[in-house]
Protein backbone atom coordinates (compact mmCIF):
# COMPACT_ATOMS: atom_id res chain seq x y z
CA UNK A 1 0.00 0.00 0.00
CA UNK A 2 1.41 3.71 -1.06
CA UNK A 3 1.74 6.41 1.56
CA UNK A 4 2.54 9.82 1.63
CA UNK A 5 4.66 11.99 3.94
CA UNK A 6 2.95 16.03 3.72
CA UNK A 7 5.04 18.89 5.45
CA UNK A 8 3.73 22.02 6.02
CA UNK A 9 5.82 23.77 3.46
CA UNK A 10 4.02 21.90 0.43
CA UNK A 11 6.73 19.31 -0.11
CA UNK A 12 5.23 15.95 -0.20
CA UNK A 13 6.99 12.77 -0.12
CA UNK A 14 5.44 9.03 -0.89
CA UNK A 15 6.31 5.88 0.03
CA UNK A 16 5.10 2.46 1.13
CA UNK A 17 2.82 1.88 4.33
CA UNK A 18 3.94 0.02 7.19
CA UNK A 19 2.20 -0.44 10.47
CA UNK A 20 -1.14 1.01 10.47
CA UNK A 21 -2.88 2.56 8.16
CA UNK A 22 -4.80 5.40 8.28
CA UNK A 23 -3.36 9.20 8.97
CA UNK A 24 -1.42 10.39 11.39
CA UNK A 25 -0.33 14.46 12.36
CA UNK A 26 2.61 15.53 14.43
CA UNK A 27 6.01 17.37 14.23
CA UNK A 28 8.53 15.63 12.11
CA UNK A 29 11.99 15.22 13.81
CA UNK A 30 14.91 13.65 12.91
CA UNK A 31 17.01 10.88 15.36
CA UNK A 32 20.60 10.47 14.39
CA UNK A 33 20.85 6.91 16.21
CA UNK A 34 22.49 4.12 14.37
CA UNK A 35 20.45 1.52 16.59
CA UNK A 36 18.07 1.53 19.41
CA UNK A 37 14.95 2.51 17.25
CA UNK A 38 12.80 0.25 19.68
CA UNK A 39 13.71 2.67 22.91
CA UNK A 40 13.06 5.66 20.51
CA UNK A 41 9.32 4.38 19.80
CA UNK A 42 8.64 3.83 23.13
CA UNK A 43 10.44 6.95 24.86
CA UNK A 44 7.62 9.22 26.49
CA UNK A 45 9.93 11.96 25.56
CA UNK A 46 8.89 11.26 21.92
CA UNK A 47 5.09 11.61 22.21
CA UNK A 48 3.22 13.94 19.55
CA UNK A 49 6.02 13.99 16.88
CA UNK A 50 6.86 11.84 14.19
CA UNK A 51 10.11 10.59 14.15
CA UNK A 52 12.62 10.07 11.03
CA UNK A 53 15.60 7.60 11.51
CA UNK A 54 18.19 8.89 9.45
CA UNK A 55 19.88 5.46 9.66
CA UNK A 56 18.90 3.61 6.75
CA UNK A 57 18.18 -0.08 7.68
CA UNK A 58 15.49 0.02 10.99
CA UNK A 59 14.46 -3.18 12.35
CA UNK A 60 16.82 -5.27 11.46
CA UNK A 61 17.34 -7.17 15.34
CA UNK A 62 12.91 -7.29 15.71
CA UNK A 63 11.49 -6.29 18.92
CA UNK A 64 11.27 -7.59 22.51
CA UNK A 65 9.83 -6.64 25.67
CA UNK A 66 13.16 -6.12 27.23
CA UNK A 67 13.82 -2.62 25.51
CA UNK A 68 10.51 -0.94 25.86
CA UNK A 69 11.00 2.25 27.59
CA UNK A 70 6.99 2.61 28.11
CA UNK A 71 4.23 0.61 28.12
CA UNK A 72 3.50 1.09 24.02
CA UNK A 73 5.16 3.37 21.52
CA UNK A 74 5.13 6.33 22.16
CA UNK A 75 5.63 8.15 18.43
CA UNK A 76 2.69 9.92 16.52
CA UNK A 77 4.36 8.22 13.14
CA UNK A 78 7.94 6.44 11.70
CA UNK A 79 9.92 7.55 8.87
CA UNK A 80 12.48 5.12 7.53
CA UNK A 81 14.57 4.40 5.16
CA UNK A 82 14.25 0.85 4.83
CA UNK A 83 12.31 -1.40 7.46
CA UNK A 84 13.91 -4.88 7.41
CA UNK A 85 11.88 -7.51 6.20
CA UNK A 86 13.71 -10.57 7.86
CA UNK A 87 14.81 -9.51 11.00
CA UNK A 88 16.86 -12.04 13.69
CA UNK A 89 18.11 -11.98 17.57
CA UNK A 90 17.77 -14.44 19.89
CA UNK A 91 15.59 -11.78 21.96
CA UNK A 92 12.82 -11.04 18.57
CA UNK A 93 9.41 -11.46 19.95
CA UNK A 94 7.93 -9.63 17.04
CA UNK A 95 8.73 -7.64 14.04
CA UNK A 96 8.94 -3.38 13.92
CA UNK A 97 5.45 -3.50 11.27
CA UNK A 98 3.66 -5.93 13.49
CA UNK A 99 4.71 -3.53 16.74
CA UNK A 100 3.85 -0.25 14.97
CA UNK A 101 0.17 -1.82 13.88
CA UNK A 102 -0.97 -2.82 16.50
CA UNK A 103 0.03 0.15 18.52
CA UNK A 104 -1.74 2.25 15.82
CA UNK A 105 1.59 4.29 14.90
CA UNK A 106 1.03 5.09 11.12
CA UNK A 107 4.54 4.18 9.43
CA UNK A 108 6.07 5.04 6.46
CA UNK A 109 9.10 2.97 4.40
CA UNK A 110 10.75 4.10 1.01
CA UNK A 111 11.07 7.74 2.02
CA UNK A 112 14.82 9.44 1.24
CA UNK A 113 15.19 10.29 4.84
CA UNK A 114 18.64 11.67 4.73
CA UNK A 115 17.11 14.09 2.14
CA UNK A 116 14.30 14.62 4.57
CA UNK A 117 16.84 15.27 7.14
CA UNK A 118 18.41 17.91 5.23
CA UNK A 119 14.50 19.64 4.67
CA UNK A 120 14.19 20.02 8.58
CA UNK A 121 17.94 21.05 9.05
CA UNK A 122 17.26 23.78 6.53
CA UNK A 123 13.61 25.11 8.09
CA UNK A 124 13.43 23.62 11.21
CA UNK A 125 11.03 21.17 12.95
CA UNK A 126 8.38 21.26 10.56
CA UNK A 127 4.59 19.95 11.18
CA UNK A 128 3.32 17.17 9.02
CA UNK A 129 0.99 13.97 8.03
CA UNK A 130 1.66 10.59 6.92
CA UNK A 131 -1.25 9.39 5.46
CA UNK A 132 -2.30 6.22 3.89
CA UNK A 133 -5.16 8.16 1.97
CA UNK A 134 -3.32 9.21 -1.36
CA UNK A 135 -6.82 11.43 -2.88
CA UNK A 136 -6.71 15.13 -2.16
CA UNK A 137 -3.07 15.35 -0.92
CA UNK A 138 -2.57 19.11 -1.43
CA UNK A 139 -5.85 19.76 0.71
CA UNK A 140 -3.65 18.20 3.60
CA UNK A 141 -1.43 21.13 2.98
CA UNK A 142 -3.91 23.38 4.03
CA UNK A 143 -5.54 21.42 6.70
CA UNK A 144 -1.85 21.61 8.66
CA UNK A 145 -1.75 25.18 8.70
CA UNK A 146 -4.29 25.11 10.99
CA UNK A 147 -2.97 22.20 13.20
CA UNK A 148 -1.54 22.92 16.46
CA UNK A 149 0.75 20.71 18.45
CA UNK A 150 -0.90 19.35 21.44
CA UNK A 151 0.28 21.10 24.42
CA UNK A 152 -1.05 18.74 26.99
CA UNK A 153 1.40 16.23 26.38
CA UNK A 154 3.75 15.37 29.83
CA UNK A 155 0.23 14.61 31.39
CA UNK A 156 -0.37 12.23 28.91
CA UNK A 157 2.66 9.60 29.63
CA UNK A 158 3.29 11.29 33.41
CA UNK A 159 2.19 8.02 35.89
CA UNK A 160 -1.44 9.04 37.37
CA UNK A 161 -0.57 7.30 40.42
CA UNK A 162 2.23 7.15 43.23
CA UNK A 163 3.94 4.13 43.46
CA UNK A 164 7.49 2.53 44.74
CA UNK A 165 10.34 0.84 43.33
CA UNK A 166 13.31 -0.91 45.66
CA UNK A 167 16.84 -0.50 45.29
CA UNK A 168 18.82 -3.43 43.38
CA UNK A 169 22.05 -2.74 44.68
CA UNK A 170 22.41 -3.12 48.69
CA UNK A 171 26.33 -2.35 48.71
CA UNK A 172 25.72 1.36 49.02
CA UNK A 173 23.62 3.50 51.58
CA UNK A 174 20.07 3.27 50.32
CA UNK A 175 18.84 7.03 50.15
CA UNK A 176 15.07 7.95 49.23
CA UNK A 177 14.68 9.64 46.01
CA UNK A 178 11.52 11.06 44.92
CA UNK A 179 10.86 11.10 41.22
CA UNK A 180 8.94 13.45 39.44
CA UNK A 181 7.28 11.62 36.35
CA UNK A 182 7.56 14.07 33.50
CA UNK A 183 7.59 11.08 31.08
CA UNK A 184 9.85 9.03 32.68
CA UNK A 185 12.28 6.34 30.68
CA UNK A 186 12.35 2.76 32.32
CA UNK A 187 16.24 2.86 31.69
CA UNK A 188 16.49 5.91 33.91
CA UNK A 189 14.09 3.96 36.50
CA UNK A 190 16.70 0.95 36.51
CA UNK A 191 20.07 3.27 36.65
CA UNK A 192 18.49 4.78 39.79
CA UNK A 193 17.56 1.37 41.17
CA UNK A 194 21.21 0.18 40.39
CA UNK A 195 23.18 2.96 41.85
CA UNK A 196 21.33 2.15 45.33
CA UNK A 197 18.15 4.66 45.86
CA UNK A 198 14.78 3.72 46.52
CA UNK A 199 12.07 5.32 44.60
CA UNK A 200 9.05 7.00 44.87
CA UNK A 201 7.42 8.14 41.51
CA UNK A 202 5.15 10.89 41.74
CA UNK A 203 2.48 12.22 39.09
CA UNK A 204 3.89 15.16 37.71
CA UNK A 205 1.59 17.72 38.92
CA UNK A 206 2.39 16.71 42.54
CA UNK A 207 2.45 19.69 45.16
CA UNK A 208 5.36 20.29 47.23
CA UNK A 209 4.21 20.08 50.13
CA UNK A 210 3.08 16.26 49.16
CA UNK A 211 6.61 15.56 48.09
CA UNK A 212 8.36 16.87 51.31
CA UNK A 213 5.86 14.57 53.39
CA UNK A 214 7.40 11.57 51.80
CA UNK A 215 10.89 12.82 53.28
CA UNK A 216 13.14 12.01 50.56
CA UNK A 217 16.67 12.07 50.55
CA UNK A 218 16.53 14.44 47.79
CA UNK A 219 14.27 14.63 44.05
CA UNK A 220 14.62 13.83 40.56
CA UNK A 221 13.44 16.08 37.72
CA UNK A 222 13.12 13.00 34.90
CA UNK A 223 13.08 13.78 30.85
CA UNK A 224 9.48 14.36 29.19
CA UNK A 225 8.37 15.97 25.77
CA UNK A 226 7.25 19.12 24.52
CA UNK A 227 7.68 22.77 25.47
CA UNK A 228 8.82 22.75 28.80
CA UNK A 229 6.86 26.54 29.75
CA UNK A 230 3.61 24.42 29.25
CA UNK A 231 4.15 22.66 32.42
CA UNK A 232 3.75 25.19 34.99
CA UNK A 233 2.39 23.28 37.84
CA UNK A 234 5.68 20.99 37.66
CA UNK A 235 7.23 24.50 37.26
CA UNK A 236 5.98 25.96 40.45
CA UNK A 237 6.74 22.63 42.84
CA UNK A 238 10.28 22.86 41.44
CA UNK A 239 10.19 26.38 43.12
CA UNK A 240 8.90 25.07 46.48
CA UNK A 241 11.40 22.45 46.60
CA UNK A 242 14.70 24.35 46.16
CA UNK A 243 16.62 24.89 49.59
CA UNK A 244 14.46 21.99 50.88
CA UNK A 245 15.89 18.87 49.03
CA UNK A 246 18.90 18.32 46.90
CA UNK A 247 17.94 18.31 43.17
CA UNK A 248 18.93 16.60 40.04
CA UNK A 249 17.19 17.29 36.77
CA UNK A 250 17.86 15.47 33.28
CA UNK A 251 16.39 16.94 29.84
CA UNK A 252 12.91 18.47 30.25
CA UNK A 253 13.66 17.90 33.87
CA UNK A 254 16.68 20.71 32.81
CA UNK A 255 15.18 22.72 31.54
CA UNK A 256 11.95 23.49 34.35
CA UNK A 257 14.47 24.02 36.93
CA UNK A 258 15.66 26.97 34.98
CA UNK A 259 13.17 28.10 34.63
CA UNK A 260 12.06 27.90 37.99
CA UNK A 261 14.69 29.77 39.06
CA UNK A 262 14.20 32.80 36.74
CA UNK A 263 16.05 31.75 33.59
CA UNK A 264 14.50 31.21 30.11
CA UNK A 265 14.28 28.39 27.49
CA UNK A 266 14.30 28.73 23.36
CA UNK A 267 12.98 26.37 20.77
CA UNK A 268 15.69 25.30 19.01
CA UNK A 269 15.85 24.83 14.65
CA UNK A 270 16.06 20.71 14.84
CA UNK A 271 16.85 20.37 18.40
CA UNK A 272 19.26 16.79 19.50
CA UNK A 273 17.91 13.83 19.02
CA UNK A 274 20.42 10.39 19.16
CA UNK A 275 23.20 8.77 21.00
CA UNK A 276 26.15 10.60 19.94
CA UNK A 277 26.05 14.40 21.16
CA UNK A 278 29.32 15.35 21.76
CA UNK A 279 29.54 17.34 25.58
CA UNK A 280 32.15 18.94 27.77
CA UNK A 281 32.35 18.93 31.22
CA UNK A 282 34.15 22.69 31.64
CA UNK A 283 35.19 22.09 34.72
CA UNK A 284 37.03 18.89 34.32
CA UNK A 285 37.14 19.65 30.67
CA UNK A 286 36.53 15.68 29.79
CA UNK A 287 34.15 14.82 26.62
CA UNK A 288 31.20 12.49 26.86
CA UNK A 289 29.23 11.07 23.89
CA UNK A 290 25.77 11.29 25.32
CA UNK A 291 22.32 10.19 24.77
CA UNK A 292 19.69 12.93 23.55
CA UNK A 293 16.07 13.87 23.29
CA UNK A 294 14.91 17.66 23.16
CA UNK A 295 13.84 20.88 20.78
CA UNK A 296 14.34 23.22 23.70
CA UNK A 297 16.97 24.45 25.23
CA UNK A 298 18.35 27.12 28.18
CA UNK A 299 19.00 30.78 27.03
CA UNK A 300 21.97 31.70 28.47
CA UNK A 301 21.22 35.07 28.62
CA UNK A 302 18.87 34.73 30.66
CA UNK A 303 21.00 32.58 33.20
CA UNK A 304 22.66 36.24 34.64
CA UNK A 305 19.48 37.12 36.54
CA UNK A 306 19.71 33.17 38.05
CA UNK A 307 21.78 31.59 40.50
CA UNK A 308 22.96 29.23 38.01
CA UNK A 309 26.13 28.82 36.40
CA UNK A 310 26.70 26.75 33.26
CA UNK A 311 28.95 23.39 33.63
CA UNK A 312 28.86 21.37 30.60
CA UNK A 313 28.55 22.53 26.73
CA UNK A 314 27.24 20.59 23.61
CA UNK A 315 30.37 20.89 21.31
CA UNK A 316 28.38 21.18 18.39
CA UNK A 317 26.58 23.88 18.76
CA UNK A 318 27.81 25.78 21.95
CA UNK A 319 24.21 25.23 23.48
CA UNK A 320 23.85 25.16 27.30
CA UNK A 321 23.71 21.57 28.91
CA UNK A 322 24.41 21.37 32.45
CA UNK A 323 24.03 24.03 35.11
CA UNK A 324 24.54 23.85 38.79
CA UNK A 325 23.05 25.74 41.74
CA UNK A 326 25.66 28.34 43.06
CA UNK A 327 24.89 27.42 46.90
CA UNK A 328 22.37 24.80 47.02
CA UNK A 329 22.85 21.04 46.58
CA UNK A 330 21.13 21.91 42.93
CA UNK A 331 22.24 20.64 39.42
CA UNK A 332 20.92 19.35 35.83
CA UNK A 333 22.22 18.26 32.84
CA UNK A 334 20.21 18.25 29.04
CA UNK A 335 21.34 14.83 28.15
CA UNK A 336 20.57 11.11 29.10
CA UNK A 337 22.68 9.90 31.75
CA UNK A 338 21.39 6.16 31.24
CA UNK A 339 21.75 6.22 27.69
CA UNK A 340 19.21 4.00 26.56
CA UNK A 341 20.31 3.66 23.70
CA UNK A 342 23.13 5.09 23.22
CA UNK A 343 26.77 4.95 25.35
CA UNK A 344 26.64 5.22 29.34
CA UNK A 345 29.17 7.39 30.21
CA UNK A 346 27.71 9.88 32.75
CA UNK A 347 26.72 7.45 34.96
CA UNK A 348 28.59 8.92 37.18
CA UNK A 349 26.08 11.64 37.57
CA UNK A 350 24.09 9.61 40.02
CA UNK A 351 26.73 9.08 42.39
CA UNK A 352 27.52 12.68 41.91
CA UNK A 353 24.09 12.97 43.19
CA UNK A 354 24.60 10.32 45.79
CA UNK A 355 27.03 12.52 47.46
CA UNK A 356 24.61 15.58 47.55
CA UNK A 357 21.86 13.71 49.08
CA UNK A 358 24.45 11.92 51.69
CA UNK A 359 25.84 15.26 52.50
CA UNK A 360 22.36 17.16 53.15
CA UNK A 361 21.54 14.08 55.40
CA UNK A 362 24.59 14.43 57.18
CA UNK A 363 23.86 18.04 57.48
CA UNK A 364 19.99 17.47 58.68
CA UNK A 365 20.87 15.33 61.20
CA UNK A 366 23.50 17.08 62.46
Amino acid sequence: MKAALVLETGKILLGESFGATGESFGEVVFNTGMTGYQEVLTDPSYAGQIVCMTYPLIGNYGINRVDDQSEKPQVQGFIVKEAARNPSHWQMEKNLSRTLAQSGVVGIKGIDTRALTRIIREHGVLRGIITTELEGLQEIVSRLNNLSVPTDVVARVSTSKTYTLPPMSMEKEILHVVVMDFGIKRNILQAMQESGFRLTVVPHNTPTEKILNLQPDGVFLSNGPGDPKEVATGIKTIQGLVGERPIFGICLGHQLLSLALGGDTYKMKFGHRGGNQPVQDLTTKRVTITSQNHGYAISEKSLEQTPLYVTHRNLNDQSIEGVKHRDLPVFSVQYHPEAGPGPSESLYLFDEFAQLMQEWRAGYAS
